[in-house]
């Protein structure tokens, strides 16, 4: 029997709905998927984290955290409780208000960014019709909450390291969303269930042609930008600014910055994911064949995690494999090379998607 989280959902719905009428059924599932979103971003701060000192030690061949848990494995929870009991210093003569605001704009910007997307088949917390218009429009939001910290911050080091963030994520954005257009364009739909839906018969990256391929390393280049990762860390370059926009936080303050930084890696991860590979869907080749019935036995949310963690680690990849650049290269590359080439690739995808080349 095949495993389906879809008929989870369902019959807590079901049960719900038949316990209790309709608005109070809607604000307990709303509850329950608010505690369960917290719960996984809890949980992806501990493992993210201790993947990325994991795979540090490993291309720079040593042992990395080894002495908290079995393989340093609670290295994560020990630095989480650190924070916690951490004091939560404010500065003098910063903007108080928007000071302690910043950090919860950039949390709840992360939050709201993960509901369109699916985990598995009919595992989704919201299947708009414009779910990756939706995605991209929230996470632009998020630079207010890097720009507002660096601002009230009173730091010359902050504003700098805002204001080069500013800079970065609006340009990276136009690289980015030209990309993700090449598989809206060939799938035909903003909704993301569509898109999936699309690839039954093939993930795009292999049915899509080279279009698929150049807009795929261009979203990957885009999203290390926009989530301020190596060799794009210009907003919180330690050799020239300290820490950049969150130099002044401390304690949750500091962890909720420390925090949204790797659930935004996770999601530009699994909307690479969904877009390009398929998302829950299972590896298929063509229809009706064996080795698309063995591969549908493995869970959707295994293939959906197993995918997203692999783009992760690319990434990951990258920040300890090249030098960080500096700000005028960082610019260069996109208004000079990315941001023609993704022109020049939508029209050539625009071409194979109406006259149907794609496999």
């Amino acid at each position: 029997m095949k495993f389906s989280l879809e008929y989870i959902t369902k019959s807590v719905d079901g049960w719900l709905n038949a316990t209790f009428n309709p608005t109070i059924a809607f604000l307990i599932e709303s509850v329950i998927v608010m505690v369960l979103v917290i719960a996984l971003f809890a949980f992806l701060g501990l493992v993210l984290v201790i993947m990325e000192r994991k795979v540090a030690a490993f291309m720079q061949i040593r042992l990395g955290p080894n002495r908290v848990g079995p393989k340093g494995m609670f290295q994560t929870v020990a630095d989480t409780l650190k924070l916690i009991v951490k004091e939560g210093f404010t500065p003098n003569n910063v903007d108080k208000f928007l000071f302690n605001l910043a950090p919860f704009i950039v949390m709840i910007t992360a939050m709201v960014a993960m509901a369109p997307l699916p985990f598995a088949n009919g595992f989704q917390i919201w299947d708009v019709n414009i779910g990756i218009l939706f995605i991209t429009a929230i996470t632009s939001v998020s630079v207010i909450g890097i720009l507002m910290a660096g601002w009230s911050s009173n730091n010359k080091y902050s504003l700098l390291g805002a204001m080069r963030s500013g800079a970065q994520i609006v340009s990276y954005e136009l690289s980015a969303g030209l990309s993700i257009l090449v598989i809206v364009m060939l799938s035909g739909s903003l909704r993301i269930s569509d898109i999936v839906a699309a690839q039954a018969d093939g993930w795009w990256i292999f049915k899509g042609h080279i279009p698929v391929l150049i807009s795929f390393v261009i979203f990957i280049i885009a999203a290390t930008a926009e989530t301020n990762r190596a060799p794009f860390d210009m907003a919180e370059a330690e050799s020239e600014l300290t820490a950049g926009f969150h130099t002044e936080y401390s304690g949750m303050k500091f962890a909720l910055f420390f925090l949204a930084e790797y659930v935004n890696i996770f999601i530009v991860c699994a909307v690479g994911a969904t877009l390009f590979l398929g998302g829950w869907m299972p590896l298929h080749f063509g229809t009706g064949t064996a080795f698309n019935t063995v591969m549908d036995y493995i869970p959707g949310i295994v293939w959906f995690f197993g995918k997203t963690f692999l783009l992760i680690f690319i990434i990951m990849w990258f920040r300890w494999t090249f030098p960080r650049l500096r700000i005028d290269q960082l610019l260069n590359l996109e208004w000079k090379y990315l941001l023609p080439i993704c022109l020049v690739n939508l029209l050539l995808a625009t071409i194979i998607a109406i006259a149907g080349w794609h496999f």
